[in-house]
């Protein structure tokens, strides 16, 4: 999710859905130890509960990135185990890491050491390239543990090193989500988030009977409004106090709640213009919220028209709600 879940897409999805937690985009540990530290860290706190994703390989500089995460308030650390990009691979990190488990461990345990009472957490693959072997991720989970990591996101697919752009190896490599609910069976008192190929809530469901929790990408990001009703589907409510997602659709009109969110946002990136922010760059996060409605083409097609980026987003905002269909047609007869 490199260049997609940054603060201005948490911004977003934290208006739909109070509880679910949110990660950033991987962020390498030397950005954090050599470069702009608030540039990639900085966050509100609305945001929250949001965790920090980490990529690296280096026990100590990992340490260091550590350190200025859990300064900096984020309620998760995640060590990334499972991006298969070339680029990443080059920085001797993500998927390929698998095959060095000692060492994750060794990073893992250099995390813990500095993380103040933080979870440090791990994201990873059932395996590497073509090996299918169940013994291999188990013995990878077993040693990492070992460091006193309690937690553990799998993406149930290999990640093929070699042949498959970063694309393909989210599609190309078969899910095996037996493999990951045996990890949860031979490992009870470890923590267990599924990850891959769920993108609809029947299908989140089904993995929740199984593990303790789910993780959603690009079909949250390319979706936003699947999340409206995780606050009450998978979370229990507080007696008395409502549902606990700021926007909540429940039996009312769905269109609605959508216009709410969408005036929200768009109130947020009128903050962020003043600070010298574009707000394209933040539109962008939200060309998917109106997915399956009347008039969503045109309405996305106003959001990204390049001839309105000098406008005010409350101006770009005008114009692309009037390019929604009516919902009352009757009207018009």
């Amino acid at each position: 999710m490199m260049a997609w879940t940054d603060r201005h897409c948490r911004a977003l999805h934290r208006l739909i859905t109070r509880r679910t937690r949110l990660y950033t985009e991987m962020i390498t540990s030397g950005a954090l130890v050599h470069g702009d530290v608030p540039k990639h860290l900085d966050f509100d706190a609305a945001e929250h509960p949001v965790a920090l994703q980490l990529g690296g390989s280096d026990p100590q500089e990992l340490a260091r990135a550590t350190a200025i995460g859990v300064a900096w308030g984020y309620a998760e650390v995640n060590l990334n185990c499972g991006c298969p990009s070339d680029r990443v691979q080059r920085g001797a990190f993500g998927a390929c890491l698998m095959a060095t488990p000692s060492l994750v461990r060794d990073c893992v345990k250099a995390m813990l050491d500095v993380a103040q009472g933080v979870p440090i957490t791990v994201k990873h693959r059932l395996g590497i390239d073509r090996e299918v072997e169940y013994g291999f991720v188990r013995d990878f989970v077993g040693t990492v543990a070992e460091a006193g990591c309690t937690v553990f996101v799998v993406h149930a697919r290999n990640a093929w090193l070699d042949g498959l752009s970063p694309k393909d190896n989210r599609e190309i490599p078969p899910l095996r989500y037996a493999d990951a609910h045996r990890l949860k069976r031979d490992f009870p008192a470890l923590t267990f988030a599924i990850n891959g190929g769920l993108a609809d809530n029947d299908a989140i469901a089904q993995q929740l009977e199984r593990m303790d929790g789910v993780m959603v990408g690009r079909a949250a990001y390319h979706n936003p409004w699947l999340m409206h009703d995780w606050d009450t589907k998978f979370w229990s409510v507080v007696a008395g106090h409502g549902p606990s997602s700021p926007v909540h659709d429940g039996d009312g009109d769905t269109r609605q709640a959508i216009d709410a969110v969408e005036a929200a946002y768009v109130d947020y990136m009128a903050t962020q213009v003043s600070v010298g922010i574009p707000w394209p760059f933040m539109a962008r996060h939200m060309l998917g919220l109106r997915l399956g409605q009347p008039g969503a083409r045109r309405w996305r097609q106003v959001w990204s028209d390049a001839t309105l980026k000098h406008h005010p987003p409350h101006e770009v905002a005008a114009l692309a709600r009037a390019s929604l269909v009516p919902r009352d047609t009757s009207a018009l007869r």
